[in-house]
């Protein structure tokens, strides 16, 4: 049986038990649920504590050790245009269609008062979120230390990327130590990762079987139609990514679907975008995507690319404004839809990280900030679907940034006038850094 089925098994397994052990109204049941969560707690932080050192690892390696800064570089600039560029698209396709999608909502006979009353409080600070100049200005951070203690990945991200490319202009000798070093603490965290992994079954049913026992007794009442559609918003634009992989990656929806359901399967379970790199990486791999473009894409996609931003973002805005009664227009639409591609890339890979960055966002648009609050109380199925929605973008991106070539033209077969291109060959560098491989995958079978 493949990993996959047994994550599968496993969520199946702890969902129904958790929603069996609220509905029977059995004490012992539901405290076994509740006891079981801290299992899966253990189990979220064990692949979290590899996240950090792992990111900087592959980082450098992918930057100091490559034979073609330039090619990064370009690498860089295409991966961040893609990415802006799906959530352009996507954020106004989603603000064209909120208006309808949101009429629907049976939110006429609820009691607001007792909505806001029975939603969890803010966790403090969550209104202090930082404006947006403040947030441009923490992408430096002053101490890389604190921002790796404090898991702001992204400001960390910025730092090493800019030590890596330093390294560059460093003598063969010390860059071959230092990328020695990164490569090996890489290759020993992966297989702390893999030995983390083969516990995910046990860690899945922990956590979803405290999940089911907490939401199989609640009425999601005038809420479950959004959370339906949020949730199925969620699947329509994830199989359409499958088309963009199939059409732009030069990869079969069947090879594709494989190489991203473990991944998507941590994620759907964590609701870490980050506890999923790792399974990513593997991802990866088994669609042939070399290995330099894997590990500088996706950490930095892990840490900055969050399609579901251009959904989400407008849609729980929507529903926050008719549940105060206040006017959600083009103008606001518009705003929300243009911070969900710019603001996103902040938002840190935890769960519901997307709703604290929104809070100033909302003050600028006449929503109450309180409102956030009520997203938080039912957000725990549809965060699930988020963060599914957003490795699966991260396996795009990477699926399309490292596509195969077309193999050179034999020269019995170049048209006439022209001179078939000479084979590349991978450049030299340092002696002792091992280089990644320039593979041509050639168009799947």
């Amino acid at each position: 049986m493949s990993a996959t089925s047994r994550v599968t098994i496993a969520l199946v397994c702890g969902l129904a038990f958790g929603i069996v052990a609220a509905w029977s109204g059995s004490a012992m049941l539901e405290g076994t649920a509740t006891a079981l969560e801290p299992v899966g707690t253990l189990w979220v932080n064990a692949i979290r504590m590899t996240v950090v050192p792992l990111v900087v690892a592959l980082l450098v390696r992918a930057i100091a050790g490559s034979v073609q800064p330039a090619g990064l570089g370009r690498l860089g600039v295409t991966a961040a245009a893609l990415a802006f560029g799906a959530l352009a698209v996507l954020a106004a396709l989603t603000a064209l269609a909120v208006p309808l999608l949101v009429r629907w909502v049976p939110l006429d006979a609820v009691d607001g008062s007792s909505l806001r009353a029975a939603a969890p409080a803010l966790p403090s600070g969550a209104a202090g979120v930082s404006s947006p100049a403040e947030w441009l200005v923490s992408l430096v951070p002053v101490n890389p230390i604190r921002a790796a203690a404090d898991g702001a990945l992204l400001p960390l991200s910025i730092f090493v990327i800019v030590f890596a490319c330093a390294l560059r202009h460093v003598a063969p000798e010390p860059r071959r130590a230092v990328v020695l070093l990164f490569d090996g603490v890489a290759e020993a965290l992966l297989q702390v990762v893999r030995w983390v992994l083969l516990l995910a079954p046990v860690g899945v049913f922990a956590l979803t079987s405290g999940l089911g026992a907490k939401l199989g007794v609640s009425a999601v009442g005038a809420l479950g139609y959004f959370v339906v559609l949020l949730c199925a918003v969620h699947v329509v634009v994830g199989l359409a990514l499958y088309a963009v992989a199939a059409s732009f990656g030069r990869v079969s929806l069947r090879r594709f679907a494989s190489a991203a359901a473990p991944a998507q399967a941590v994620a759907f379970t964590t609701r870490s975008s980050l506890a999923a790199l790792p399974a990513m990486l593997e991802g990866a791999a088994r669609l042939g995507v070399p290995g330099h473009v894997s590990g500088f894409v996706l950490p930095l996609a892990a840490s900055m690319f969050r399609l579901t931003s251009a959904v989400y973002w407008t849609l729980s805005a929507a529903l926050v404004a008719r549940l105060y009664g206040v006017e959600f227009g083009a103008a606001q639409i518009a705003v929300v839809a243009l911070a969900s591609t710019t603001l996103s890339f902040g938002v840190p890979g935890v769960p519901m990280g997307g709703l604290l960055i929104q809070a100033p966002l909302y003050a600028a648009v006449g929503l109450p900030v309180e409102g956030l609050a009520i997203l938080m109380a039912i957000d725990a199925i549809p965060d699930m679907f988020k963060t599914a929605l957003n490795v699966t973008a991260d396996m795009v991106l990477v699926a399309v940034l490292g596509r195969p070539r077309r193999p050179a033209t034999p020269p019995e077969l170049a048209p006439a006038g022209f001179a078939p291109l000479p084979p590349v060959t991978a450049p030299s560098g340092p002696p002792g850094i091992a280089y990644p491989e320039q593979v041509d995958r050639g168009r799947p079978a």
